[in-house]
């Protein structure tokens, strides 16, 4: 053969690659596994087939919506090589704060009587605009007085529970309906409006990670920092950003979360959901040691960890071994994730 036909052999494009796109999506074969698996066991338990049902299927994204929210920010955070413990505190904070500005205004129980009733719109800006502040200041004690994520957002987790509570010590409710439709109203008479706006933030973190600077920035970032800064990239301010999108996102699901359920708590409202929202980017393929992240895959984590969440309750398994399952899951996650980076290296 030729020296010219062994480089035209070399140099042609390649085909479609099954194995590659079998190794990118089998999170997806997992899912439909577990959908299956939980929906049989679910049948043995109860008699009946109870976990495909729309009812069902709905109210599972209607839950999950929320923590999947979250899971779009803390996604970027991991990818950055970093961690986000305090999005559920925040979200927690954020809930009670513009819960108590769109209680009406003649309300007898208000948190503060004769304060002025905000539009919902003004509330939901300011709500987020909050997470985004949070998150700011996150972010700069992280990329530039080199604290680990770990330490810094554990310490920010502590202080938004505590705010939270000194700025209400009992639950904010009657909210409006006006401001309960951002989450409860159904589009075209089918889709709840949480749902709705998960899949926009879905769409939107995609399309933040996959076509943008920013986006192609945290994965140099997280690949190697310091390759990242030779090449020319702003790593202290890129990361600023990501902490500010993640509390951001943080924000918006506290926001839902109150509107969803009419009222907000500042004791129990959020408690556990970065650990959700972590576990979902972790299952999904969001790799610990940061640098690899694919969005679709951090969907399938948070569908696979809701029909975990879902199937349990619905065959009444007590919450402590729930959570038992939950971090097996975790762990068996991070253990292949080593395992894979390991056969790479």
């Amino acid at each position: 053969m030729s020296e010219q036909k062994v480089q035209e052999k070399t140099i042609q494009k390649p085909g479609f690659d099954i194995r590659r796109f079998i190794s990118q999506n089998a999170i997806w074969g997992v899912l439909i596994v577990m959908i299956l698996a939980m929906n049989f066991l679910i049948y043995i338990r109860l008699g009946r087939w109870a976990f495909l049902q729309p009812a069902n299927i709905q109210t599972l994204l209607e839950s999950e919506s929320i923590r999947g929210i979250l899971t779009f920010g803390v996604m970027f955070a991991i990818l950055s090589k970093g961690i986000d413990l305090s999005t559920g505190s925040l979200a927690g904070m954020v809930a009670v704060i513009v819960a108590s500005l769109v209680q009406p205004a003649d309300l007898a129980t208000r948190l503060f009587p004769g304060g002025p009733q905000l539009p919902t719109a003004v509330a939901l800006i300011l709500g987020i605009g909050i997470g985004a502040v949070v998150g700011g200041i996150i972010g700069a004690i992280v990329a530039y007085t080199k604290i680990h994520p770990f330490i810094a957002t554990l310490g920010a987790q502590l202080i938004c529970r505590a705010l939270a509570k000194m700025y209400s010590n009992k639950p904010v409710s009657n909210l409006p309906e006006g401001f309960r439709a951002i989450a409860r109203y159904k589009l075209f008479g089918v889709i709840p409006m949480i749902i709705v706006v998960f899949i926009l933030m879905f769409i939107l973190s995609t399309f933040l990670l996959t076509k943008t600077r920013f986006g192609k920035n945290v994965y140099a970032i997280g690949g190697n920092d310091q390759a990242a800064r030779v090449a020319g990239i702003s790593v202290e301010w890129n990361l600023v950003l990501v902490y500010v999108w993640c509390s951001a996102c943080a924000a918006l699901g506290g926001i839902l979360l109150a509107a969803r359920t009419g009222s907000a708590d500042a004791s129990t409202y959020g408690i556990g959901y970065e650990l959700d929202a972590i576990a979902a980017a972790t299952v999904g393929g969001t790799s610990q040691t940061g640098g690899i992240c694919r969005p679709s895959g951090a969907l399938a984590g948070i569908l696979i960890m809701g029909v975990v969440n879902n199937g349990l309750v619905l065959m009444g398994v007590d919450d402590n071994m729930t959570n038992v399952i939950k971090g097996l899951i975790i762990v068996g996650a991070v253990i292949l994730d080593m395992r894979k980076n390991a056969k790479k290296a």
